[in-house]
């Protein structure tokens, strides 16, 4: 019989990594997405034009959870890195917008992580509902100075709804891991 600690990969190995690794790409990726992305009208409600991609922008912050249990606060490293792969692929103007708002939640999610002591399922549900209307309002306001009609309140709400969605079925599936373990 292995013990726990042989069934870990080793802390050099790429797996160990994998959501750190994940987190780098997706941000990137999400920001470059909004530079492009049309922007659709709901039937009916045309004021209510919204950017598809604010609905999955909700992976982020689950996905930093889960890559600051891999690496901790260095996490921050992380974001400057897929921050500057943001100012390569989006630009500069893009980066800061991201920037901002990545800043703002990763203080929030900080806070939540480093000074309370709820069961991992409570931190990433209390995190993502914290810094998801702070994290949209910055970086759509941001993007607003980019690209027009990002700083809506159709983004927002779709934007928050998403990363809300996102995060409840991520403490959902964590409280049932832990529950079964």
């Amino acid at each position: 019989m292995t013990s726990s600690a042989e069934k870990e990969p080793p802390k050099t190995s790429l797996r160990f990594f994998k959501y750190t690794l994940l987190y780098i790409m997706l941000i990137p990726f999400i920001n470059w997405s909004f530079t492009w992305a049309p922007m659709i009208e709901l039937p009916g409600l045309a004021a209510w034009a919204f950017n598809p991609v604010t609905i999955v922008t909700g992976i982020v912050l689950v996905v930093r959870d889960f890559a600051q249990r891999e690496i901790g606060h260095e996490v921050l490293i992380a974001m400057g890195l897929a921050l500057f792969l943001t100012y390569v692929t989006s630009g500069g103007a893009l980066a800061l917008a991201s920037g901002v708002a990545f800043l703002i939640s990763e203080l929030v999610d900080y806070a939540i992580f480093t000074f309370t002591k709820y069961k991992l399922s409570t931190r990433v549900l209390l995190s993502s509902a914290i810094a998801a209307p702070i994290d949209t309002t910055a970086f759509l306001y941001g993007a607003s100075y980019i690209r027009d009609a990002q700083f809506t309140v159709p983004n927002v709400v779709m934007s928050v709804g998403g990363k809300m969605f996102g995060a409840l079925i991520l403490w959902w599936l964590i409280r049932q891991r832990m529950e079964r373990d």
